[in-house]
């Protein structure tokens, strides 16, 4: 990260809008792309431990490089490895492992975002395979991509989470038509609104089972939110260091403003809420790592990981006032940055709904 995505170059990327796509061949030459894979296809078996230190430290350097690691690893990878055919897995798994694809998830649509259940793309079982025909919203890296991991309703008389099945559409299926939308953050992770027009995709494009798609998803954002909540308490950390840095620098009245209490207690707090993040970063690992049940820890550690990250911004950015608020520091960029993530991945309205209920409420 140091070589490839140092602090400028980052900045340039940021203001220029320009993902750094390149750097996943060089993700695959240190092994890390293969780390929680089966040997058969190329993997290191490599626990869950490990994948969430290494997407700590990719946010901690270069938040834009953690990302696009958890949408190969977790869109992808861990897509396929959970509920992906024989063939699939045998098919992409070693490419996603060389460092070749790149993953959207197509699942958010103009009315279903937290009710991931009233997916209305549809998708009609033609001759030799499937046409689908609908429109999603918010698709991350959907121009980019590869492969569309995508959520369709499959039981046209169905409702909620029954009938929806699970597809790897091709990007350069005909009948994709794709729209970016204008954010105020997260300038190289681009969204995209993307219209299914009669779609073609083959039989063996279905992931998992028919009609089965929402408890794929399920596994599909529990890694997800995983990924995203070892990377932001990544992030967290830089801003906290980059505050607690000027804190020291920077002189008024006569000292150092971090001798006064005001400050002290601010950083101290500040670093508080992100070692709490990272302990539940660990603890979900761990789970993860020994096959335990997790749905509620996933729900907690994205929870506590991102209003940590914006508890810490926002006091970062206060800290350092108008040092922070300029485009040339980049504490304001971890602040908008960070905006996203309360309601990316699952809303936290909705993981305090997950907890509540996995409490038997």
């Amino acid at each position: 990260m140091e070589k490839h995505l140092p602090a400028e170059e980052v900045r340039r990327r940021d203001d220029e809008h320009d993902p750094p796509y390149q750097l996943l061949p060089l993700m695959a030459e240190l092994g890390i792309l293969a780390l929680p894979f089966p040997r058969e296809y190329g993997g290191l078996e490599a626990g869950w431990d490990t994948v969430a230190l290494v997407q700590e430290r990719l946010g901690y350097r270069g938040h834009m490089a953690a990302s696009m690691f958890n949408r190969v690893v977790g869109f992808g990878g861990m897509s396929l490895l959970a509920y992906g055919s024989a063939g699939q897995k045998e098919r992409l798994l070693p490419r996603v492992i060389r460092g070749e694809l790149l993953f959207a998830l197509a699942l958010s649509e103009p009315e279903a975002g937290s009710d991931a259940a009233s997916v209305r793309t549809r998708a009609t079982r033609v001759e030799g395979g499937w046409r689908i025909t609908g429109r999603k919203s918010w698709t991350s890296d959907a121009q980019a991509a590869n492969y569309l991991v995508t959520a369709c309703r499959t039981k046209p008389e169905s409702a909620g989470a029954d009938g929806i099945s699970m597809f790897l559409v091709p990007r350069e299926s005909d009948g994709l038509f794709m729209t970016e939308l204008e954010k105020i953050g997260n300038n190289c992770l681009p969204s995209w609104d993307v219209a299914f027009e009669e779609v073609f995709v083959p039989d063996e494009a279905l992931m998992g089972q028919e009609n089965q798609g929402f408890k794929h998803v399920l596994s599909t954002l529990r890694y997800a939110r995983a990924s995203l909540a070892a990377s932001v308490t990544g992030q967290a950390q830089a801003a906290v260091d980059l505050a607690l840095a000027h804190a020291k620098a920077r002189q008024q009245f006569g000292r150092p403003i971090g001798k006064f209490q005001v400050i002290q207690h601010m950083l101290a707090d500040m670093q508080t809420r992100v070692d709490l993040s990272r302990l539940l970063v660990y603890y979900l690992a761990d789970r993860i790592k020994s096959g335990q049940p997790c749905r509620k820890e996933a729900a907690q550690a994205k929870l506590v990981a991102t209003e940590a990250l914006q508890f810490v911004t926002d006091r970062g950015m206060q800290i350092m006032a108008s040092a922070g608020y300029s485009r040339d520091n980049d504490m304001q960029r971890y602040w908008r940055d960070g905006r996203l993530y309360s309601f990316g991945e699952g809303t936290n309205e909705i993981q305090r709904n997950i907890i509540a209920k996995e409490l038997g409420l």
